[in-house]
């Protein structure tokens, strides 16, 4: 996939921006576009060496007052560049695009709090009635794979603030679900029996492995520029229906249950952050400065062990229920 990457600097850059471009195999598309005191260079750019060329530009232009970049994505650029039998580089998430979406994930804005609250409706009804085709509705829907995987994200770049903002968020959803359930489960007078509840009271091992599963597929997803809405199912899976069925059970009175339901619901969510960092770590996303670089490596292997941590008391925890 190409990128279009457009370079607003001081003028007299124009020659060691050039110089750049060639060392990355890139086309300059117009240099030296002069307006004023700055000049705009434009950089087509395919998936190859995209990010070292970023970072050689950020480089060679940080004690430029006036410098930008701005990435825009190209659908096609003709005549086609690669030679016969050749094939473009994989089209890879560039750091910096990742980061913009992931922020866009973080935020628990008004929007993000109304598809909280309508998902969770959504599949209330849909477990207490036992309804499949409701419930696969609700997790279309619903919000909470965002913050999680963009928590992922901030520990691979050592950015405490986004840390804390995803947090925030995560937070915020699971409350919004846990005070639209709890009422539900205090004003329902029919059974809590039905299947979809019920499977979402145990937790095994098998629960893990669709958590792992959804974590690395959807770290791989935005690695990778695919679509998420197969991983959104998948995450939404394993987070919104056990931390409904938290707030209805415990609304009901059935704490045995809810517990079972929180059980879940920790499990997943440690399974997807851990596994999504892996994936992270695999995919080679981390900051670009060195001193950035030592400062997410802490919180990385911070982060790694209290996670890990967690999931191996958990697993236990499931073997452990099993003679109980």
């Amino acid at each position: 996939m190409y990128r279009l990457i457009e370079v607003i600097s001081s003028k007299g850059h124009g020659d060691t921006i050039k110089a750049i471009t060639e060392r990355f195999g890139a086309t300059i598309v117009q240099l030296a576009d002069v307006q004023g005191d700055v000049e705009v260079s434009r950089v087509l750019a395919d998936g190859e060496g995209l990010q070292e060329l970023i970072d050689a530009l950020q480089t060679a232009l940080r004690t430029d007052a006036n410098w930008q970049l701005i990435i825009m994505p190209v659908e096609a650029a003709l005549p086609k560049r690669t030679a016969e039998g050749e094939t473009t580089a994989p089209a890879m998430e560039t750091r910096e695009e990742l980061y913009t979406d992931m922020v866009a994930a973080a935020e628990g804005g008004r929007n993000f709090l109304l598809l909280a609250v309508l998902s969770t409706v959504v599949a209330s009804i849909g477990l207490v009635e036992d309804n499949v085709a409701v419930v696969i509705g609700a997790m279309v829907i619903a919000p909470l794979l965002g913050p999680n995987l963009a928590f992922a994200f901030a520990v691979a770049m050592g950015d405490r603030p986004l840390m804390v903002r995803c947090i925030r968020t995560s937070a915020l959803g699971v409350a919004a679900t846990l005070a639209v359930c709890i009422p539900i489960g205090l004003l329902w007078t029919g059974t809590l029996g039905s299947g979809e509840l019920q499977a979402r009271t145990a937790v095994g091992l098998d629960s893990v492995a669709l958590a792992v599963a959804s974590g690395l597929a959807a770290a791989l997803s935005l690695t990778t520029g695919l679509s998420t809405s197969l991983v959104g199912v998948m995450v939404a899976v394993a987070l919104l229906p056990p931390a409904a069925t938290l707030g209805i059970m415990a609304g009901a009175g059935a704490y045995r249950h809810a517990l079972g339901a929180a059980m879940l619901l920790v499990t997943n969510i440690t399974a997807i952050i851990l596994t999504a960092q892996v994936m992270f770590i695999v995919q080679g996303i981390g900051p670009r400065t060195w001193w950035e670089k030592r400062r997410a490596k802490a919180s990385l292997k911070l982060n790694l062990w209290v996670l890990s941590t967690i999931m191996v008391v958990m697993i236990g925890l499931i073997e452990l229920a099993k003679y109980l």
